[in-house]
């Protein structure tokens, strides 16, 4: 069967990612099936350095804290702060521990180094300020948010007060506390201060809105935006600890869609920007449902990916990642009937496949996906094919 896609199988590269698509996309998503293997993030910041120096992509955005991002941002695009301090305090996850993470930032400065500003590239978290473990306390977003208005708005139009909005908040821990992600009753996002907050996060949202034309006038544009997230970040965090609060069997569901759906909202901001590079974990870019199971039992729900795809259209595409081996996890040699193993049989280390030859290749109905023998690696389903409009596969992923 290899032989049927043996001639298809192209290098890694802007031009040939770009050939798939019938035009350039605003979102270009590159998904990986794993997390924190530098073998697929040295590929992704190759791809990634083409894009922005032959096409013209101007942002880059990860699947890190949103308001983090803010600091690494500032680094590349005026050097502000160091190497050291970006990399330990502008990313979540872990991400900043990633040596391809590090070059990858490191390049950003020094492309940027004595660039006009309109010609830097930038960079962004699209994800919520979260973690598997919890949600970050609404503090910093929204007394940001507040910051901003009581500066540029006449202070009769604001409905609360710094002091309001810090009495109501409390104690960041206990917003932050760990136990609340098993157990909802330790959750305070149904307390009677959390629904003030998200009425107050709601009225100073609005203010936002319609004080747009003001506040551009007033303010740079980068201001507004940054209040603008802020904002999506204030509300989105104050549902998400709502949600927490949920004892319903769909708590799970719920809380996994909510956290794309932020995520979707501020890869919409940052299209109407400009042209952006996303990377992120497959199942957060896929057109498909994503499921995961969880403690609480299956889950499934629609990723930021699906959610951009349906309001962008062609102006989005997704280049997933499938991958051989890795063997430093238990993932060995791919099983010949399955989709992966089909590719492994190619000779590259890693190559670009177009879904459809590989669709055809496998035949109708497609196989069932390789069993993943470790948590932490998701397996490409051929019944995703039709919903991929690239698909890179690596044959063998090395220990970082």
């Amino acid at each position: 069967m290899a032989t049927d896609i043996k001639d298809t199988a192209h290098a890694v590269d802007a031009a040939a990612v770009l050939g798939l698509l019938s035009s350039r996309p605003r979102l270009l998503a590159l998904g990986e099936p794993t997390h924190g293997e530098d073998t697929l993030l040295d590929l992704r910041n190759q791809l990634f350095r083409q894009l922005v120096e032959q096409e013209g992509y101007r942002t880059i955005a990860i699947e890190s804290d949103c308001v983090r991002g803010l600091l690494v941002d500032a680094y590349v695009t005026s050097g502000t702060g160091t190497l050291d301090e970006v990399m330990e305090r502008g990313f979540s996850h872990g991400w900043g521990s990633c040596a391809a993470n590090r070059a990858l930032v490191r390049w950003m400065r020094a492309h940027n180094d004595g660039r006009p500003v309109s010609d830097r590239v930038r960079f962004a978290g699209f994800d919520g300020p979260l973690e598997i473990t919890g949600a970050a306390s609404p503090r910093q977003a929204l007394t940001a948010l507040h910051d901003y208005l009581a500066a540029h708005v006449d202070a009769r139009l604001l409905t609360c007060s710094a002091s309001t909005l810090d009495r109501l908040l409390g104690a960041d821990d206990r917003w932050t506390d760990p136990a609340a992600m098993t157990d909802p009753t330790r959750s305070v996002g149904r307390s009677e201060e959390a629904s003030r907050l998200r009425l107050l996060a709601d009225e100073l949202v609005t203010l936002l809105d319609v004080r747009t034309p003001q506040l551009l006038a007033q303010t740079s544009r980068d201001d507004w935006e940054r209040a603008c997230l802020y904002g999506r970040t204030a509300t989105g965090l104050l549902r998400y600890h709502h949600g927490m609060a949920d004892t319903s069997p769909a708590r799970m569901t719920h809380l996994c869609a909510l956290r794309d759906s932020m995520m979707a909202h501020n890869l919409l901001a940052l299209s109407a920007r400009g042209p952006v590079l996303v990377h992120a974990h497959n199942s957060h870019l896929q057109r498909e449902k994503s499921s995961m199971r969880m403690w609480e039992g299956p889950v499934e729900w629609w990723s930021a990916g699906a959610l951009v795809s349906a309001r962008l259209g062609a102006d989005y595409a997704f280049v997933a990642t499938a991958l051989g081996t890795i063997r430093h996890q238990g993932v060995d040699t791919p099983p010949p009937d399955t989709a992966e193993g089909l590719l492994y049989a190619l000779p590259q280390d890693h190559c670009l496949i177009d879904p459809r030859h590989l669709a055809a290749a496998l035949g109708d109905p497609p196989p069932a996906p390789r069993v993943s023998p470790w948590f932490g690696y998701a397996s490409l389903d051929p019944a995703h094919l039709p919903g991929i409009d690239g698909l890179l596969f690596v044959k063998d992923v090395l220990r970082s």
